[in-house]
């Protein structure tokens, strides 16, 4: 097999970007939770925010993805999961069923930033990982 080398410049009237195909954000999957737990990093603390105000600013901001509310709760229950796990208390990371619908609370402390940067690290870590096993795979038969 030969390589490929001294490639042309590309050729006028080419598209300028190379379009990504949909994502559709999948439960414990690292890369849908990074943008979760990303957003929630950004999102104002001590007060109740509707999931489905969380789900809708996720879609709004990444237009490739679809991000369904049964997604972003499974995410946001896995970060309650590990704020207890790190605290041994529920009152950093709260979801209530409410009149509404499902309320999530971040606690409004100095210690949440940089425990959700930490989980966000996690999560970046994660996906380095997927990527680089994906990148060792037999293209032909899927296999590592």
């Amino acid at each position: 097999m030969s390589s490929i080398e001294g490639l042309r410049g590309t050729p006028s009237g080419m598209p300028a970007e190379l379009p990504s195909p949909p994502v559709i954000a999948e439960s414990a999957d690292p890369f849908t939770d990074l943008r979760v737990v990303d957003l929630v990093a950004r999102l104002p603390r001590g007060r109740a925010i509707d999931l489905s105000a969380i789900v809708d600013r996720l879609n709004a901001t990444y237009l490739d993805w679809l991000f369904e509310a049964r997604v972003v709760a499974d995410a946001l229950l896995q970060l309650q999961a590990n704020w207890f796990a790190d605290y041994r208390n529920q009152t950093g990371i709260v979801l209530d069923d409410g009149p509404s619908g499902v309320t999530l609370t971040i606690e409004d402390s100095t210690r949440v930033d940089p425990w959700i940067a930490r989980q966000a690290q996690r999560l970046a870590g994660s996906c380095r990982e997927a990527l680089d096993a994906f990148s060792r795979r037999d293209r032909r038969t899927g296999d590592g």
